[in-house]
């Protein structure tokens, strides 16, 4: 992107102006309610080129999701009404299409029988969450002070319409659609309150309230689908969710405060630890409240492009046959390298390249044991971040380390490094 803006000299900045001037190719800063123009050199200062990139896949990421939202929903519509149609009340689903389910057997059967025997009390479950969002509308309005309580009070109302939405288009797609209805809350909330009045926080607030309860319900349904077949009571693991998340409010901040000391630039984009999802999502809150005035000139027509593009490729996805389909490129994934860079997509070649020369040795053996292998590797690798952390914390320096260079600059280290003996 660099390059094709540089051209624009004299179009899109002034080309008089130094490659170093903040007017000019080096940059806009971001600041908490709008993009402008600085006369400083402060860290927080972006590229033009950077922001039109953040901007650009913000856009596919918006549009990959409002095509598998409204795919989602179409899907979840049509899946209900059939099956609302044809299935006897007092029943549980047994089959995700529409074809006329066969006699259920035995193990069907018992499955069935387990999991209606040891319901959880409606009352639990209303009273539950009215107390939730008490304690919600008290207390985030003294954390997040332009976060009004009838803002959440508002979130609150909404959000089971939408987690139910979302549990039952995930039960029947495999596909979580919470962070559309956090980046939907963000718009919504934002332009609600307006730039003045805190919207980007207000913003972002709403969109954590709003994923958590969405985000919790599809997470619970699926923990409910593995205990219907393994026979484990829904009470049990409903109690094992309510302990695992209060467990869960004691250990997530103590290891980001773990990581916000050991690492001082930590959420920087040239960090070790960019936290490239917070830079989607502020500059989201900016858009939704600032309006796209504050864009570069020029970047709300490549938005446009993009955004279309990411509709386009899936409907390409979706058209095509499963065999033409996998060699076209996924908008979201595309979309990811705009903000923590293209060094990820080595990784991810080496692993594909693995997974083929396994499929091609043995396609059942890969079929069954890839998915554990690449939890194995991404358990591992989150594990090793907490020491990691810890050595950091504690100031200890690696014995060795490793670089790759070019071979012109490999060549230079070399003649230096002969001057020296």
């Amino acid at each position: 992107m660099w390059p094709l803006i540089e051209n624009q000299k004299g179009n899109w900045y002034s080309a008089t102006l130094p490659p170093s001037n903040l007017h000019g190719l080096q940059g806009y800063r971001v600041n908490s309610l709008s993009l402008n123009h600085v006369n400083d050199d402060s860290s927080s200062i972006l590229s033009l080129s950077y922001v039109v990139q953040v901007f650009i896949g913000i856009a596919m990421i918006l549009g990959d999701g409002l095509y598998n939202f409204l795919k989602v929903l179409h899907r979840t519509t049509s899946a209900f009404i059939t099956t609302a149609r044809k299935r006897p009340a007092g029943t549980l689903p047994v089959s995700d299409d529409d074809r006329p389910t066969s006699a259920l057997s035995f193990d069907d059967e018992r499955r069935t029988e387990v999991f209606l025997k040891d319901q959880i009390p409606r009352w639990i479950a209303y009273g539950g969450y009215v107390v939730v969002a008490i304690v919600s509308i008290v207390t985030l309005p003294h954390i997040f002070h332009p976060l009004r309580w009838y803002f959440v009070l508002v979130a609150y109302v909404v959000a089971p319409i939408l987690a139910f939405c979302n549990a039952y288009g995930c039960g029947l797609t495999d596909w979580s659609l919470a962070s559309t209805y956090g980046k939907l809350a963000i718009f919504i909330f934002g332009a609600w309150v307006g730039a003045g009045n805190g919207g980007v926080l207000v913003g972002l607030a709403a969109c954590g309230v709003m994923m958590s309860i969405v985000s919790t319900a599809s997470d619970l349904m699926q923990d409910f689908k593995t205990g219907y077949l393994t026979l484990a009571s829904p009470r049990s693991m409903f109690v094992s969710q309510v302990i695992g998340t209060c467990m869960g409010c004691v250990i997530a901040p103590c290891v980001f405060w773990l990581f916000f000391k050991a690492y001082k630039d930590i959420g920087m984009p040239e960090s070790e630890y960019p936290a490239p999802y917070a830079i989607i999502y502020r500059n989201m809150a900016i858009l939704g409240v600032v309006g796209f005035s504050s864009l570069p000139e020029h970047c709300l027509t490549l938005c446009y492009v993009f955004f279309a593009l990411a509709i386009v490729i899936n409907l390409a996805r979706d058209i095509a046959g499963n065999k033409v389909a996998r060699f076209i490129p996924i908008p979201m994934a595309m979309a990811i390298p705009f903000y923590i860079g293209s060094y990820f997509a080595i990784d991810m070649f080496i692993g594909s390249v693995i997974l083929y020369v396994w499929e091609r040795r043995n396609k059942a053996k890969a079929d069954a044991f890839a998915p554990a292998m690449a939890s194995g590797l991404i358990c591992g690798d989150g594990i090793w971040t907490l020491p990691q952390a810890v050595l950091a914390l504690a100031q200890v320096k690696p014995p060795i380390c490793m670089k790759f260079l070019s071979r012109t600059m490999n060549d230079k280290v070399d003649a230096y490094i002969s001057t020296l003996s």
